[in-house]
């Protein structure tokens, strides 16, 4: 039974990873991608509170108890 011939194997699988890597490539290159990271407008996102913003005591059911 003759042997499997491996001596062209390495050179077959490192040109299909750099095929595979040259049309990734090719294909990622097709996008858009922002610049980079802009800055917000903080004011656009205020949103009125119902509530007030001062600080506010909340008692809990033990804590009504020891005071009597």
């Amino acid at each position: 039974m003759p042997q499997l011939d491996t001596s062209t194997w390495l050179i077959t699988i490192m040109s299909m990873i750099m095929t595979l890597f040259i049309i990734f490539q090719l294909n990622i290159s097709k996008f858009n991608f922002p610049l980079g990271p802009k800055s917000k407008n903080n004011k656009k996102y205020q949103f009125t509170n119902p509530w007030e913003t001062k600080w506010t005591k909340i008692y809990s059911p033990h804590s009504l108890s020891q005071q009597s």
